[in-house]
């Protein structure tokens, strides 16, 4: 881990604003997006960089915004890896969006986030707050290898079924699905039928497959011969090098996917997700007098 002094914190425009106050990941996932070299990583991705100003910044920031909008978190580094339980940046930064009356959508893998679970709370009672949780794996044995370092999947279900209670809206992430390891209808159809059972409101699940890039391929085939002897040969052999990995059964398994959320009333559409998670409250989307 290491500290850096930020010049900036958010991205975007007016309607929906990211941030990340972290850069880098500590979890471990084999598949991991954001090792590949297109992000322009100059250290290890294991070691963290924190912008350690980041909660002045975004107070800065958002004190000059005319008109509220969400900010959101964890695309490129899960705001609740290990070292937030001693640095609190996230929750500071929770506590600048509630301050100024904006929206958070928070994304992430870990059950850290139950800590701040107040705190989102009050978010979503004076505009509105997103909880995102990825899951993959239902398979715990399997889920310590390919997420190795953050909790399984039934506790994440859990973090859902905690913010259900508080009445705090929920998205989940159903990728990446792994050929020849997670790809199985009993795996999604377990995964779909909890996130019912929890009341998750939307699913985003672009297909049954996952991307490779340079640096992330490497990182994952180097994880498939520790773990799975040949395996990687036979991503080879039915895929080169391919950005695109779709799953042999991805149309049945995504005729799945639709099936179940239309059952269950869940958001199925990318687009439509996104637009609900990047919405902010009408109500609250003037900027009001006292703001001036």
């Amino acid at each position: 881990m290491h500290f850096v002094e930020a010049k900036g914190i958010l991205t975007g425009n007016s309607g929906f604003c990211g941030m990340n106050i972290y850069r880098g990941c500590s979890h471990g996932c084999i598949y991991c997006d954001s090792r590949s070299k297109c992000y322009q990583f100059t250290h290890p991705f294991e070691d963290i960089e924190v912008k350690r100003n980041a909660p002045e910044l975004l107070g800065k920031a958002l004190k000059s915004k005319r008109r509220k909008c969400m900010i959101g978190t964890g695309s490129m580094s899960d705001p609740y890896m290990h070292c937030e339980e001693q640095l609190m940046l996230t929750k500071r930064c929770l506590e600048i969006i509630l301050k100024y009356g904006f929206g958070a959508a928070v994304q992430t893998k870990s059950d850290r986030i139950l800590r701040d679970i107040d705190l989102l709370d009050e978010i979503n009672r004076s505009s509105k707050c997103v909880v995102q949780m990825t899951l993959t794996t239902w398979d715990e044995a399997l889920c310590n290898i390919v997420e190795p370092h953050v909790c399984n999947t039934q506790r994440r279900i859990e973090v859902l079924e905690r913010m259900r209670e508080r009445g705090i809206p929920t998205v989940v992430w159903l990728t990446p699905i792994l050929p020849f390891l997670n790809d199985t209808e009993e795996n999604i159809r377990t995964i779909l039928n909890e996130c019912a059972r929890v009341g998750v409101k939307a699913i985003i699940c672009f297909d049954m497959g996952l991307t490779l890039r340079e640096g992330d391929r490497e990182y994952y085939y180097a994880a498939l011969d520790r773990h799975f002897p040949g395996l990687k040969e036979r991503y080879i052999k039915r895929y080169g090098n391919s950005y695109n990995l779709p799953s042999p059964d991805h149309r049945q398994l995504m005729e799945l996917f639709y099936k179940i959320c239309g059952e269950n009333g869940i958001i199925s559409d990318p687009d439509e997700c996104f637009r609900y998670m990047r919405e902010f409250p009408e109500k609250v989307s003037q900027t009001s007098i006292f703001d001036l």
